[in-house]
């Protein structure tokens, strides 16, 4: 057995008999919602060992067990070992749910409860779990405790990080605009105010960035926007001279972070504005006046980006462009002289990006698979999983970075000497799609969903089919995962408009034989007004070359054909100027005509 983590669900376990529980639920999530978790709200890493971004722990008196799902069952697996924690392959069709497990554990008990922190948890997620626990024979749910605080006896502290001013030559709109645009919106909804509790929504609002998320400019806080007022809940150490001018210039008043609650409390409108899917189920609790539970109309907003955020999309993307074709002008060089990893050019990329003017960072952890890994969607290499690369097969290498005027996100995948037939017709197909979404025209205001079958039609009529989502928005310097617009094919109603960016990122994978994916980033423009309304096309931000060696050509239409050469034309005129004499050469190639 681990010592340090049976010590620590040993310390569990004493906290629940002092406070009568019968289990007790650990999930991946913080107070905030987001994709990345601070290191303060990391418990279920720090109790059971797995540090995979996705699972749930549930300790019992006797047992206990972690879910997570496809992504991480090796990982999961190794990481438990001698735990005695119970891997549970979830989606798996003999797997119980957490409520059905939990029903089959404690159906011997009398008046079993459950305990999980309401803190860190949706409330509608709680309202969820409490109604099946409910179903599973009775079984109550406590949501008042934290169990962490009291066991975890070095746990990190709420970050505190220093703030900054977003220059508004990059926001393109001022704070006090934004929060008058919000106003009008709740004013049309009929509401007195609203929470915002998604960190990437309130940097925005405010035109503030911050360090305290991997890869996400963000900082840790709350705002609470009312009719006259707006306060944001924040460790007053994050805040700088200059920053603090700022916020009283624009009007912002200034509480703890430890205040939201009371400040929810205080609160005097009739109604607010509080999404039970976005607000911790403690938070949510704290409100006294009536509940308008509708989504918030900010992520719409900072979905559709201004003329000075596409402006400096466009910066960032020569930049980041650069950077990319300096990378894929040595890799198969490198390559062929050895020494190579999935991990050592998943560094080189980083290196030369950071080189770049405005580098803030990477906006997400590199997926840089090889071979038999690229079949795995969402896998990163570690020490322990790190291949070798050689001069054969493909290499799929999903990477982005932040900068200072706008984030990007691309995925090339690049054959690194002979690849297979089979892998020649996937990677054509693929190539397809991403093509024709990039083609596409389409009505003003339709959904990602509608659009979602053209970058799979190519795969359909093979009987292939990818299960992640073609594409997603991206924010300006901000998260590289952004809603509520999508590209999927499970309905997603979040209408398409002009200004908003979009990934479009078609894949195919074979287990335990390679991967392929494609990924640009786009803009959605307008195309053409005619009698039946308002038509969009797709502007192509990324700028990079497409590995044209693994293609079959003959599989591609002529208009295809016609597209793909347009853009390396496109990518050859717009980076060729920045780069020396190498690599203009290794470029002209890369994207001679086809």
């Amino acid at each position: 057995m681990n010592r340090f983590t049976t010590e620590r669900l040993a310390a569990l376990r004493e906290v629940m008999r002092r406070e009568n529980l019968d289990a007790f639920i650990i999930p991946s999530t913080d107070p905030h919602n987001g994709e990345y978790v601070p290191p303060r709200w990391e418990a279920r890493k720090w109790l059971t060992g797995f540090d995979g971004s996705a699972g749930t722990a549930v300790v019992t008196a006797d047992e206990a067990a972690l879910w997570t799902d496809s992504r991480y069952f090796l990982a999961a697996a190794e990481q438990l070992e001698g735990t005695g924690i119970v891997l549970m392959k979830d989606g798996m069709p003999d797997t119980p749910d957490i409520c059905k497990w939990l029903g089959m554990k404690l159906s011997v008990l009398r008046n079993p409860a459950v305990g999980l922190d309401g803190a860190v948890n949706t409330a509608a997620t709680v309202k969820t779990i409490a109604d099946r626990l409910r179903a599973e024979g009775g079984i109550t749910l406590r949501t008042n405790i934290d169990p962490f605080e009291r066991i975890w006896r070095d746990r990190p502290q709420v970050p505190q990080g220093k703030v900054w001013i977003h220059p508004v030559e990059y926001a393109g709109d001022t704070c006090m605009s934004k929060l008058g645009r919000i106003r009008a919106r709740l004013s049309e909804m009929h509401v007195g105010g609203m929470l915002v509790s998604a960190l990437d929504d309130i940097a925005w609002t405010l035109n503030l960035r911050g360090n305290d998320v991997h890869c996400n400019p963000v900082f840790v806080s709350y705002l609470l926007i009312e009719r006259e007022r707006a306060t944001i809940y924040i460790n007053k150490v994050k805040l700088t001279a200059d920053v603090e001018a700022y916020l009283s210039e624009q009007g912002i008043d200034v509480e703890d972070y430890d205040m939201v609650s009371e400040g929810l409390r205080r609160y005097e409108g009739y109604n607010i504005l509080i999404d039970e899917n976005a607000t911790s189920h403690a938070l949510y609790s704290a409100v006294r006046c009536v509940k308008a539970n509708v989504p918030s109309p900010v992520p719409y907003m900072k979905a559709v980006k201004n003329a000075a955020e596409i402006e400096g999309f466009r910066r960032a993307m020569v930049r980041d462009g650069v950077a990319m074709v300096r990378f894929l002008s040595r890799l198969l060089p490198s390559v062929r002289e050895g020494g190579q990893t999935e991990l050592s050019v998943s560094r080189s990329l980083e290196t030369l990006r950071s080189e770049q003017d405005d580098f803030r960072g990477i906006s997400f952890d590199t997926i840089s698979a090889y071979g038999e890994h690229g079949a795995v969607v969402h896998y990163e290499p570690t020490p322990d999983t790190d291949l070798p690369l050689r001069p054969e097969g493909l290499l799929l290498i999903d990477s982005g970075a932040q900068y200072a005027d706008g984030t990007t996100d691309i995925t090339r995948t690049v054959a690194l000497g002979d690849v297979t037939d089979e892998e020649r017709r996937v990677y054509t197909l693929v190539l397809k799609g991403h093509i024709r979404l990039q083609m596409l025209k389409f009505p003003r205001g339709a959904s990602g969903t509608q659009l979602d079958a053209v970058a799979r039609c190519a795969l359909w009529s093979e009987g292939m089919n990818f299960m992640h989502g073609t594409g997603h928005g991206v924010g300006s310097y901000l998260c590289v995962h952004e809603g509520p617009h999508q590209i999927r094919m499970e309905w997603k109603p979040a209408p398409i408009v002009e200004g908003m960016t979009v990934t479009d990122e078609p894949g195919m994978y074979l287990a335990g034989r390679f991967g392929v994916r494609i990924e640009n980033m786009l803009l959605a423009v307008p195309y053409v007004q005619t009698e039946f309304g308002s038509f969009l096309r797709f502007e192509t931000l990324t700028l990079c070359p497409i590995d044209t060696a693994p293609v079959v050509t003959e599989m591609l239409s002529a208009d295809e054909r016609a597209w793909l050469n347009g853009y390396h034309k496109t990518v050859y005129d717009k980076l060729s100027p920045l780069l020396d004499d190498n690599e203009r050469a290794w470029l002209k190639d890369a994207t001679a005509a086809i």
